[in-house]
């Protein structure tokens, strides 16, 4: 049996499904802006900047993308990106996608446009909805934006404007195609639906290229649209956002439309609230383990430090143990001795030095090695009044305090 030929692919992660690698696509060259710069004379158009197309295909969902694409280099805030359609048909589908989302909205919703450009098709919304609030966002502000809608001349901030809005449905129409990260936004968008305490709809358009693979035609891809969706592709983007209630072709196949539930598994919520704990703790024993090392420096008892590299200078970053107030970190590898603590430069000296001089007490940052390190303190013939480790936000009594470290002679 023939063995088939490996293909050729190159590193970029997929902004939709970040796989690691991605096959060559399309190589255009170098191009200038296609829809953006509007140059208004023949010399000013052929002087204008070009860009790269370098278009590569994911083959684990599907996504094509420029993968040279830099969003700095399109001025959104000089020019609407205008999307120009006064066919008949266009008209009958965006009257279409209109009520099919009115059709899910409840009575006077708030819905918001990510990307509305001049603000066509929520206005339209607004018009046969009957009341609501509705809020564009975009960062090109021309005289269409504000004309029966509330505008907002800037990009939306996930996170930040779905708890200040709280919207009932969120808009985002050929606009992801423009992206870098779209899995971000959509990301963002669910996280934010999922502390509403409310349903919340996204409903998300774009142009879909599955007719590019029969047709073989060129003119989808230009600088400004980094990303080209097909069907599969979109649908995987989606699924991060929340259930896909609908996907379909629209436009004679070349737009995809879709309604998403937006949300979060609670698996998530729980992780990410176990994780906020978390944070929340740290900074509680930053602050109390901080405060135990200030009366041990006042105490007037000798200290040391045993480790200065690694977790052991992470703890004295950690917990403000600086080299004036706490100068003697020693280490068992006598390779590191006469170095110095990164950032806070105590000299580190070998563990031998507590042997003329034994300490009151013994801070081992490492707690998982303080067995094994009692017990070459007890080989070596080294002494100290107390060793100490970190604990659930404090600094216990090693030999005395309950915890899970195991102790000399104990169970391995």
């Amino acid at each position: 049996m023939k063995k088939p030929l490996a293909p050729t692919l190159v590193p970029a992660t997929c902004p939709v499904c970040h796989a690691t690698h991605a096959a060559p696509f399309f190589d255009g060259g170098e191009q200038p802006l296609a829809t953006i710069a509007w140059p208004e004379t023949a010399e000013a158009a052929r002087a204008m900047p070009r860009h790269p197309l370098d278009f590569v295909q994911c083959p684990a969902c599907s996504h094509v993308w420029n993968r040279r694409f830099s969003y700095a280099a399109i001025p959104y805030g000089d020019k609407p990106n205008r999307m120009f359609n006064t066919g008949g048909i266009w008209r009958g589908h965006l009257a279409a996608t209109r009520d099919a989302l009115l059709a899910r909205l409840p009575a006077r919703p708030t819905v918001v446009e990510i990307g509305c450009g001049e603000g066509h098709f929520l206005r339209g919304l607004a018009e046969a909805g009957g009341g609501g609030r509705y809020a564009g966002f975009d960062p090109s502000a021309t005289p269409e934006n504000g004309r029966g809608i509330e505008f907002h001349a800037r990009l939306f901030e996930p996170l930040a404007d779905m708890a200040a809005f709280a919207p009932d449905a969120v808009i985002i129409r050929h606009v992801l195609e423009h992206l870098t990260g779209p899995a971000e936004l959509i990301e963002g968008l669910a996280w934010g639906a999922a502390a509403l305490g409310k349903p919340c709809l996204l409903f998300a358009e774009v142009p879909c290229i599955d007719r590019v693979f029969a047709t073989g035609r060129l003119a989808d891809f230009y600088f400004e649209h980094a990303s080209h969706f097909t069907r599969e592709s979109f649908r995987t983007l989606l699924r991060r956002g929340g259930r896909v209630a609908a996907l379909e072709h629209g436009y004679d196949g070349e737009v995809l439309h879709a309604l998403v539930e937006l949300g979060m598994p609670a698996s998530r919520l729980r992780r990410a609230a176990r994780a906020n704990a978390f944070a929340a703790a740290a900074a509680q024993a930053q602050r109390g383990i901080a405060a135990q090392l200030d009366a041990l420096a006042a105490s007037g008892k000798s200290v040391a430090i045993w480790g200065g590299t690694g977790k052991g200078a992470a703890f004295i970053h950690h917990f403000g143990a600086d080299a004036r107030r706490f100068p003697l970190v020693v280490d068992s590898d006598p390779s590191k001795a006469g170095t110095c603590v990164p950032g806070s430069g105590q000299t580190i000296r070998f563990r031998d030095a507590l042997k003329a001089a034994p300490v009151d007490v013994l801070i081992i940052p490492t707690q998982w090695r303080a067995a094994d390190i009692l017990a070459e303190m007890a080989r070596e013939g080294i002494r100290a009044g107390q060793v100490l480790i970190e604990h659930d936000g404090r600094l216990v009594d090693f030999g005395q305090a309950a915890h899970p470290y195991a102790r000399p002679g104990g169970p391995e």
